[in-house]
């Protein structure tokens, strides 16, 4: 059985105030050419369908005429909400659009019920797991004792994957949107870190597990044998300058017969799994190539508005359309360069200095702000910038006990 796994699309995304819905038509115009190519038996996209929970009426409209074009192949279709998704409205009319071989993830309540697809080889499984919080599965638990017992991600995840009710002898494949602990980030991907990781070996009964969240596509867990068993496909698109030098795809999963596969290990976390019977399995990426490309340009305003420089580039095979982050490396600001370095380069994003001032201020306020602040003050800012979200107020006063301590033992 054949499935194309896809997730992130974060359609309605703004980068720079920049809207990315051309980029984002352009690139689901290619994912249906793959579809009409590799015939697969289902896509799954593996949640962040939208960028926001309440998404534009013309974000909605991409991915409305996406998954027509995608339903007229006669592919299933299996979509889970992600934590930029509102899961009620990626919920709406899912009973409507099963009849046409189009499954979206239900508002989590601690119930699955698989869609079972067959070849010749026998009976799949596939079952959807929308973005969960541990809080979430607390809801769902049924008495005091379980609940006590999800106390971070990972524990939640286990015992939500603990509610699904396997049939001996069928495949198992997952589509789930969490961050798997190890999973190399990007600086576009929000409010990933921290307390959120989610050891692999919870996906351990699945022959594949189709992830979102993460945006660099990457394994997160193989059996001994190199066999793939957990994966993110990544972002259709580069949102952020830190993925510049992803090279963009979807993923292609080719599930064979079962059989046993001997142990497992987790190449991102812990133990994947023990010995057991799973799937042969086969993973590629088709590449997909973007209506423009996300790249930084370096130098002085003089060099990078050259006719000599924006020709090189044209040479290299690099469009003075793509969407450009520039660094400019003049020791003096140039008045208006913004404006004028859009004039160039139409799809301008950023721009920075790079000099012996920007350097030496950096250092400067660096050393100012350290001594000025609070212990409680400097933890709050590594927090924020590690996991790129704010502590919540059970986080800041175990935080403040500790440093309370410290400083109390100090005396």
């Amino acid at each position: 059985m054949k499935f194309l796994h896809l997730a992130d699309l974060h359609i309605g995304k703004r980068i720079c105030e920049h809207s990315m819905l051309d980029d984002q038509a352009h690139i689901l115009g290619q994912v249906l050419e793959i579809c009409s190519a590799e015939k697969p038996d289902a896509v799954l996209i593996a949640g962040d369908v939208y960028d926001k929970p309440v998404p534009s009426a013309e974000a909605v409209a991409v991915l409305d005429d996406f998954l027509v074009k995608l339903s007229a192949m006669g592919t299933k279709i299996f979509v889970v909400s992600g934590n930029h998704d509102s899961a009620e409205r990626i919920a709406f009319g899912a009973r409507l659009m099963q009849g046409t071989g189009v499954y979206m993830s239900p508002v989590y309540c601690g119930i699955f019920e698989p869609v079972t697809l067959q070849d010749v080889s026998g009976e799949v499984d596939v079952w959807m797991l929308p973005f969960v919080r541990p809080a979430t599965v607390r809801a769902c638990l049924a008495n005091d004792d379980e609940r006590s017992q999800v106390t971070d991600y990972t524990s939640a995840l286990r015992a939500a994957i603990a509610q699904i009710k396997f049939t001996e002898g069928r495949r198992n494949v997952l589509v789930a949107h969490q961050f798997v602990t190890g999973a190399e980030t990007s600086d576009s991907e929000e409010n990933v870190g921290g307390l959120e990781n989610v050891d692999a070996s919870v996906f351990e009964k699945f022959d594949y597990v189709a992830l979102g969240h993460i945006h660099k596509p990457q394994n997160v867990a193989k059996d001994n044998d190199g066999t793939v068993r957990a994966r993110y496909s990544g972002t259709p698109l580069k949102y952020s300058l830190s993925e510049a030098g992803h090279a963009k795809s979807v993923t292609v999963v080719e599930l064979g017969s079962a059989g046993n596969v001997g142990d497992a290990t987790a190449i991102a976390g812990d133990l994947f799994a023990g010995s057991g019977v799973r799937a042969a399995l086969q993973v590629r990426e088709v590449p997909l190539v973007p209506l423009h490309d996300v790249r930084e340009i370096r130098g002085t305003f003089a060099e990078l508005v050259s006719e000599k420089f924006r020709n090189s580039q044209v040479a290299a095979g690099m469009g003075l359309e793509d969407y450009v982050y520039v660094k400019l490396t003049d020791e003096s600001d140039v008045p208006d360069a913004a404006q004028k370095l859009r004039g160039v380069y139409p799809n301008f994003m950023m721009l920075e200095y790079d000099n012996e001032r920007t350097r030496n201020q950096k250092i400067t306020i660096g050393i100012e702000s350290v001594e000025k602040k609070s212990p409680m003050e400097l933890f709050r800012e590594f927090f924020s910038e590690m996991t790129r979200r704010e502590m919540n107020e059970e986080e800041s006063e175990f935080v403040q006990s500790v440093i309370n301590g410290i400083w109390e033992g100090e005396g």
